[in-house]
């Protein structure tokens, strides 16, 4: 018998998303911009879902390019800090970097919160050595291993794939 509600639900959304959850990598650039903005996109609304860095870097036009090409804007993400976030009542923390992990287990060694660490490769390490299409295949690579790694996590089947 479905609870209340989730006879409305697409057969393809997990039952028991985080209600709330944060992405953070070392710049809020590239990583954890696109983490969250795929779950975002596969949750269609149903967690809270936001993302930021260690430090703030710029925006990065490589990863709008390569999110944009799987139909997920970015364009308007403004890179920002754990510090700059206004709310810390997060269900899950994933951190995308070593630098990070370790800041967001400072953050929480008081509060209850399950902290996750995917090691996900930079991919701003390759700007500036190779061909533009280089380039762009370092950043598909890590948007394509966020979008496994998150629908697998979250229990997403069915739906788009890259």
């Amino acid at each position: 018998m479905p609870r209340e509600g989730e006879h409305d639900l697409p057969r393809d959304l997990p039952r028991d998303l985080p209600g709330a959850v944060l992405f953070v990598c070392s710049m809020n650039a590239v990583r954890s911009p696109m983490a969250a903005a795929i779950l975002r996109h596969l949750a269609a609304g149903r967690c809270y879902v936001v993302s930021a860095g260690v430090r703030a870097g710029g925006p990065d036009p490589f990863a709008t390019e390569v999110m944009n090409e799987i139909g997920i804007d970015i364009a308007s993400h403004r890179p920002a800090t754990l510090e700059d976030l206004h709310d810390t009542s997060f269900d899950l923390i994933v951190t995308l970097s070593p630098e990070a992990h370790h800041q967001a287990l400072e953050l929480t060694r008081t509060m209850a919160v399950d902290v996750e660490f995917w090691p996900t490769f930079d991919a701003t390490m390759m700007v500036g050595h190779g061909s533009r299409e280089q380039v762009l295949h370092v950043y598909r690579s890590v948007r394509d291993h966020l979008f496994r790694r998150i629908k697998e996590r979250f229990g997403f089947t069915g739906g788009p794939t890259v």
